[in-house]
């Protein structure tokens, strides 16, 4: 039988029962602290999509406080040790990570690893896009395969950690243009952060990370946007796609939430409603719009399957490309 909530307040009030509604129906959080573990330094893309997690879970009513805590080091293999140890058991602790950490965890041959955490949704997908600074000797596509053709060593790049997605991207540009991807001068940051401090300083002739990490610099004309990674362009963001440049690369960063180990099926369902719910909600949709995200939400057991894959994906890659 279907009973609407009208009718089943109705329902309570004339029987006299005492009916409660679950807590998220009566404008009460899901979860009265959410403690929220970063394994990066503030100002990079998982940081961002963390406060951007915690923004929309406010204002969708589903937390009412969340703390955070930010270790950054090695594309999260400083942080996530420290995740799984610590967090052990804990139902109200979540991690925010990716593809990044898979790279990095292959890269460093780290102990600990993303198969060490609980896997509750994958969030969004975010293509990388390859600028140079504004004050920079080279200011086109054209210029920088020109350098990188002539010599790899020479064109040093800024990005995420080593083994991570920015990495991943400039091997397969290097190889697609003709040369070895060990050659490649990549110098690797904890976070967005540093990685933009870099280029902006010419530091690096050029740099590879998520649209939104570079975002604020290109638009104040401080960077210049030469391509971007992924199958199509970038909704709204008139920048060509490497494969439209000629080169047959391809390639997108994702980002998702994970659990602590240790924790029950009830308790990481608890999770997951969480999670889906802001997902769901007006202020997320308004992030993804504001940030230039793809959605690609995906809980459960598909989102573990393609974890999976994921992760034997890159272990193949990255020894093709001899980062492994």
């Amino acid at each position: 039988m279907n009973i609407r909530k009208r009718d089943f307040l109705g329902l309570g009030a004339a029987t006299g029962a005492s009916l409660v509604l679950p807590a998220w129906a009566q404008g009460k959080p899901l979860f009265d602290t959410i403690n929220m573990f970063v394994p990066a330094a503030p100002g990079g893309g998982w940081d961002g999509t963390a406060r951007a997690i915690e923004r929309s879970a406010k204002a969708a009513g589903l937390v009412g406080n969340m703390a955070f805590e930010n270790v950054g080091g090695a594309g999260g293999m400083v942080g996530l040790p420290r995740f799984v140890n610590q967090r052990k058991g804990q139902a109200n602790s979540l991690m925010v990570g990716g593809s990044v950490m898979i790279g990095a965890g292959i890269a460093n041959k780290s102990p600990v690893t993303i198969k060490n955490v609980t896997p509750i949704a994958r969030l969004t997908e975010e293509a990388g896009v390859i600028v140079v600074p504004a004050s920079g000797k080279i200011k086109t596509w054209k210029e920088l395969e020109a350098a990188i053709k002539a010599n790899p060593k020479a064109v040093s790049v800024a990005g995420g950690s080593a083994g991570g997605t920015d990495h991943l991207i400039l091997g397969m540009l290097i190889k697609a243009l003709g040369k070895s991807p060990r050659e490649a001068a990549y110098v690797a940051f904890a976070g967005g952060g540093p990685a933009n401090a870099a280029i902006l300083g010419n530091q690096v002739v050029a740099g590879i990370s998520g649209w939104s990490e570079f975002e604020e610099q290109i638009k104040a004309g401080k960077m210049i946007p030469l391509a971007v990674s992924g199958k199509s362009r970038i909704p709204g963001v008139n920048v060509p796609t490497l494969t439209e440049l000629g080169v047959n690369v391809s390639e997108s960063n994702w980002r998702g939430v994970f659990a602590a180990p240790g924790i029950s099926d009830k308790q990481r369902d608890a999770l997951i409603e969480l999670v889906t719910k802001i997902r769901a909600s007006d202020a997320w949709k308004k992030e993804l719009d504001t940030r230039k995200w793809t959605d690609a939400f995906m809980t459960e057991r598909p989102f573990e399957r393609d974890l999976a894959r994921d992760i034997a994906d890159k272990e193949v890659l990255m020894k093709e490309l001899g980062l492994a």
